[in-house]
């Protein structure tokens, strides 16, 4: 899971109010409420957790108004019965109610509200999205893996370097990882980050002088799906060992796998509540803090060194170490398992820490649809 954003760390920062210095320190007022017209909502709904942001379009982006996030693990049990459970369906409808209270709060017209992979694979799926509706009026959506590879890859875009030739997006997920593996190199360098954003056109649609989709997987293993398939394996690092392997074998299909690819103009974002937390931990932060994390550039050997010291802290060292939190430390090593892989295969100097995923990617498509963003990104 993603860590919430803290208050004051939006997508645009909140201006700060500025002491009257001859008459002392003065209480800012309340902001304007936003006109609800201009709100926007984007709820995903995973394997692991539901999170959703409300927003208003800013210039060429978005301000959060409000935001939510919060761990129902929806698809415990689902690898073994291929369905979802009647106590996490009731954890996420209860955390859906949280959710509708605050869009008839703002009174948001304009939504869209996502699931993906525990309600792609799960049997009672149908069922488990008229409940939902029945008990909170929200209407889920159940998207195709693909378009979750879309909305993931234009969340990112204002990360890419101009740099960047060859760039390798990764959202890892709790019941599913994608992979997205694009050609930048016919783009002028400033004009890239842009060509991604464009992508939401769909990534086969490509012009000349376009960002070029190499290749995309799906991959139906994310950080619980992962976990459940080992929960037998007692030992530790052993359990870990062969996490990476088996999803670096789920790789085979992926085009770009047997490729040589220099690190010069070479660029990973990972997008995930696994990175997130990597990076934290490397800040060594006790409190997170998304201003420091999104954007980060780390490296493959600070990567690896951040995992080394999660093995050895073992499960009751990460239970309580604070860097990682209480909500993740049971899944943060299968997460974990899937970065070493991708690492190894590809190792790099740029892995770009994103604190952004399908929410961000839900609002640039909705706002870009109806023209409301200045200097449109997905002209």
């Amino acid at each position: 899971m993603t860590p919430e954003r803290p208050q004051g760390a939006d997508a645009i920062p909140m201006p700060r109010a500025t002491p009257d210095r001859g008459r002392g320190a003065v209480e800012p007022s309340q902001p304007p409420m936003p006109n609800p017209a201009q709100l926007y909502a984007a709820l995903d709904l995973g394997t692991n957790s539901c999170r959703m942001l409300i927003a208003q379009p800013k210039g060429s982006q978005f301000q959060v108004v409000d935001s939510f996030s919060k761990t129902v693990q929806l698809g415990v049990g689902l690898e073994a019965s291929g369905r979802l459970s009647r106590a996490s369906m009731t954890r996420t409808v209860q955390a859906l109610r949280i959710c509708q209270k605050k869009i008839e709060k703002h009174g948001v017209r304009r939504m869209r509200l996502v699931a993906t992979e525990a309600c792609r694979r799960a049997r009672n799926a149908k069922e488990f999205i008229r409940q939902v509706r029945r008990e909170t009026g929200l209407s889920l959506e159940i998207i195709a893996t693909e378009e979750e590879a879309q909305l993931a890859v234009i969340s990112c875009a204002p990360l890419v370097s101009p740099r960047t030739e060859q760039l390798l997006v990764v959202d890892i997920g709790g019941g599913s990882t994608e992979l997205v593996w694009i050609d930048l190199s016919r783009v002028t360098p400033e004009d890239r980050p842009r060509a991604i954003m464009r992508l939401h056109r769909g990534f086969h649609a490509q012009a000349e002088n376009e960002a070029r989709v190499v290749d995309w997987i799906s991959v139906p293993l994310g950080v619980a799906t992962l976990k459940d398939q080992f929960a037998d394996v007692e030992d530790d690092a052993a359990r870990f060992a062969l996490m990476s392997w088996f999803f670096e074998e789920n790789l085979s299909s992926f085009s770009p796998y047997n490729r040589e690819n220099p690190r010069e103009g070479f660029q990973i974002i990972g997008t995930s509540g696994t990175v997130t937390t990597v990076a934290a931990s490397y800040l060594n932060l006790r409190r997170y803090d998304r201003t420091k994390v999104d954007g980060l550039q780390m490296t493959s050997d600070q990567i690896d060194f951040v995992i080394r010291d999660y093995l050895s802290l073992g499960p009751e060292g990460r239970r309580t170490d604070p860097r990682i939190g209480r909500d993740r430390h049971s899944l943060i090593m299968s997460g974990a398992a899937i970065l070493q892989a991708l690492m190894r295969i590809w190792p790099t100097d740029r892995l770009s820490v994103a604190d952004r995923g399908l929410r961000e990617g839900l609002l640039y498509a909705q706002m870009s649809a109806d023209g409301v963003l200045e200097d449109g990104p997905f002209a």
